[in-house]
C-alpha cells in the first residue's frame, strides 16, 4: 500500500499549521493520517499545536529538514512510514525552507513504492506580494513556483489593492494553476486529492544557515531558585529565532503575556502557554494577532519569536519572565 502524500508549503506566517488543523478535522474516521512537521526554531511550537489533532506526528525542529543531505527528513519520513503505515501523509516544511530538495527526495526511487505523491499546496498571504522583503526572497518565490495549488489565505484581511496584486501575480506567474481563497486556513479536504500538474524545474535553493548544532541551553538570565526553563537560539536564511520553554509547574498571567506578545519588536511570535484558565495559543505575524484559549492545560509552555534582525533577547526575556504568576508546586 502506498501512502497518499501532500507537501504543504508557505512562507512565515502564511497559515500552514492552522490549515493543517482544518484538514485534519476533516479526516475520514477510517483513515490513519500522519504529519511530518519542520520548524525553523528549536522549541517545537507546531508539534504542541498539532498534538491533539488525531494524527501521528513527527517533528524536525531547528532549521530546514532538507539539510545534511536530507538526513533529518529521511529519518523522520522512514519512521512514520515503517512504524505507522499511514493512509495519508502531510508534510509541513519550515516557512524558510526551499522545496526543491524535499520534492526530489519524495520523487526518488527510494520512495517510489511507498509514496503516492499528490498535489503540493502553497499558502500565500497576498499582502506580501507588495513587499520587496518577501518578493526578493528566493524561498518565497520558489515555494510558489513549486506549488500545484495556491491557497490565498487570510483573504478576510485583504484590501482591494491586495486583491489586485494577487490577480496580477496570477496572470503573470499562475500558469493556469488553481488559486483558492481561504480564511484562517479553511480549505476543503478534496484539494488534497487533486493530481500533480506542476512540472517546473526549480533552481537550487541556497542555504544561508549554519550546519552546526544550534545553541540550546540554560537562558542567559537566571533567576534565583533554579526555575525550570531554558532558552534556545537559531539563525540562518536571513532570520533569527529565539525561543523559551517552561516546565508544567509555571503559570503565566494572561493579560500581561498578551501585552508582551503585542509589543514585542519582532516579525513573528508563536506560543502555546499554560495560564490559570488552561491553555493560551498565540499566533502573531506582523500586526496580525490570533489567540485561542481552551480549558485543558498543556504539559509545558513554549514561546518562540522570529525576526530578520537579532533582537535584544535578554530584554525580551526579562519582560517575559515578569509575566509568570509563579511556580506552582
Amino acid at each position: 500500500m502506498t501512502t497518499k502524500t501532500n507537501l504543504v508549503t508557505g512562507f512565515l506566517g502564511s497559515g500552514k499549521t492552522t490549515t493543517l488543523l482544518h484538514l485534519l478535522a476533516q479526516k475520514p474516521a477510517n483513515e490513519r493520517w500522519a504529519v511530518l512537521v519542520n520548524e525553523f526554531g528549536e522549541i517545537g511550537i507546531d508539534g504542541a499545536l498539532l498534538a491533539d489533532s488525531g494524527a501521528v506526528l513527527k517533528e524536525i525542529p531547528g532549521g530546514c529538514m532538507c539539510c545534511v543531505n536530507g538526513l533529518p527528513m529521511q529519518v523522520g519520513l522512514n519512521t512514520l512510514l515503517q512504524r505507522n503505515t499511514p493512509d495519508r501523509l502531510l508534510i509541513e516544511p519550515t516557512g524558510l525552507g526551499h522545496p526543491k530538495q524535499i520534492l526530489a527526495m519524495l520523487d526518488s526511487a527510494s520512495y517510489e513504492s511507498w509514496l503516492d505523491r499528490q498535489a503540493t499546496l502553497c499558502l500565500l498571504d497576498a499582502r506580501q506580494l507588495a513587499d520587496p522583503h518577501y518578493l526578493n526572497n528566493e524561498n518565497f518565490r520558489d515555494q510558489l513556483t513549486a506549488a500545484d495549488i495556491i491557497i490565498a489565505n487570510k483573504q478576510d484581511r485583504y484590501t482591494e489593492q491586495d486583491r489586485a496584486q494577487l490577480a496580477e501575480w496570477q496572470h503573470t506567474h499562475g500558469d493556469g494553476r488553481p488559486v483558492v481563497g481561504a480564511t484562517q486556513g479553511r480549505i476543503d479536504i478534496s484539494l488534497l486529492d487533486m493530481p500533480r500538474s506542476n512540472q517546473r524545474e526549480l533552481p537550487d535553493g541556497r542555504h544561508h544557515h549554519p550546519h552546526t548544532t544550534p545553541t540550546i541551553g540554560l537562558a542567559a538570565l537566571r533567576l534565583p531558585g533554579n526555575t525550570g526553563w531554558r532558552r534556545a537560539l537559531n539563525h540562518g536564511q536571513g532570520y533569527h529565532a529565539c525561543g523559551w520553554i517552561f516546565d508544567g509547574d509555571t503559570l503565566f498571567d494572561t493579560i500581561g503575556l498578551l501585552e508582551w506578545v503585542r509589543l514585542a519588536p519582532v516579525e513573528r511570535v508563536k506560543a502555546v502557554m499554560r495560564i490559570a484558565e488552561g491553555t493560551l495559543t498565540v499566533n502573531r505575524q506582523g500586526l496580525d494577532l490570533h489567540i485561542e484559549t481552551r480549558p485543558a492545560p498543556p504539559p509545558d509552555s513554549r514561546i518562540e519569536v522570529i525576526n530578520p534582525l537579532p533582537a535584544d533577547w535578554n530584554s525580551l526575556q526579562h519582560l517575559l519572565l515578569k509575566n509568570r504568576l509563579g511556580v506552582m508546586k
